[in-house]
C-alpha cells in the first residue's frame, strides 16, 4: 500500500492520510512527522494498524490532559469520559496507567482535594462527602480516609453561617424549619441539625420558644 496524499487542514493539528487513493486515517502532525508519513511511502497493513493505535493513544492522552486541566478527576471519572469520547477501554486504561506514572492521576490526592474544596465552599456531612466520592469512583477506603478528620458539628455550623443572613427576620419555628431542612439536605443528622439550629439561634441573643419547640 502506498501513501498517495497527506492533507493538512487549516487550523487543525491533524493531517488526513490517503492510501492507494482512499482516506485511511487522521494523524496528529507530530505523529505523522515522527513516522515519516508522506506521499510515496509504502506502508504495510501492520504499519497502518500501528499508526492507528498510536494515534488513538495520542488522542486519548490529549483528551485526558485537557479534562484534567479543567479540574482534578478520579481515575473512574476520567476512564468514563474517555470511553464516552469513543476510545477503546484498552486505550483508556493505558492512558490512565501513563498518567499515574507521571503523577497526574492519584485518587488519594483527588479525594483529599475534593474534600477540602467542598468543606471550604459547601460544607457537608462526612457521610454525604463519602457518598459523593464513591459516586466519582473513589474506593470506600480512600473516601473514608479523606473525610476521617472532619467534624460534622463544625461543618454543620460553618454551613449554617452561610444561610443566616437569609433567615434573620424569621421567628424561631420558621428559622428552625428552614435551617434544619437545609442542614439535613447537606447530609447532617437530625440531632446535629437541631444542635446547630439552637446554637445559631442562641447567638442571636434569644432562647428557643419552648412552646413552639414542643410542638
Amino acid at each position: 500500500m502506498i501513501v498517495t496524499a497527506v492533507e493538512r487542514k487549516p487550523r487543525r493539528r491533524r493531517v488526513h492520510v490517503f492510501v492507494d487513493g482512499r482516506f485511511a486515517l487522521a494523524l496528529g502532525r507530530e505523529l505523522a512527522a515522527e513516522h515519516d508519513v508522506r506521499p510515496g511511502r509504502t506502508l504495510t497493513s501492520a504499519e497502518l494498524s500501528a499508526l492507528a493505535e498510536a494515534e488513538a493513544r495520542r488522542g486519548a492522552m490529549e483528551s485526558a490532559l485537557r479534562l484534567l486541566s479543567y479540574r482534578p478527576r478520579s481515575e473512574q471519572e476520567l476512564r468514563d469520559r474517555l470511553t464516552r469520547k469513543g476510545f477503546e477501554p484498552a486505550v483508556a486504561d493505558r492512558t490512565l496507567d501513563r498518567l499515574r506514572e507521571l503523577g497526574y492521576l492519584d485518587d488519594d490526592a483527588f479525594a483529599r482535594l475534593w474534600t477540602e474544596t467542598q468543606q471550604a465552599f459547601r460544607p457537608k456531612s462526612r457521610w454525604l462527602l463519602t457518598a459523593e466520592l464513591r459516586r466519582r469512583g473513589v474506593s470506600q477506603h480512600t473516601a473514608e480516609e479523606a473525610t476521617a478528620g472532619l467534624s460534622d458539628e463544625e461543618a454543620a455550623y460553618q454551613a449554617a453561617q452561610r444561610r443566616l443572613r437569609a433567615l434573620h427576620s424569621l421567628e424561631y419555628q420558621r428559622f428552625r424549619e428552614k435551617l434544619g431542612g437545609f442542614l439535613n439536605r447537606r447530609g447532617f443528622s437530625y440531632e446535629i441539625a437541631r444542635q446547630t439550629v439552637d446554637r445559631c439561634w442562641a447567638e442571636r441573643g434569644e432562647a428557643p420558644d419552648e412552646d413552639e419547640d414542643s410542638k
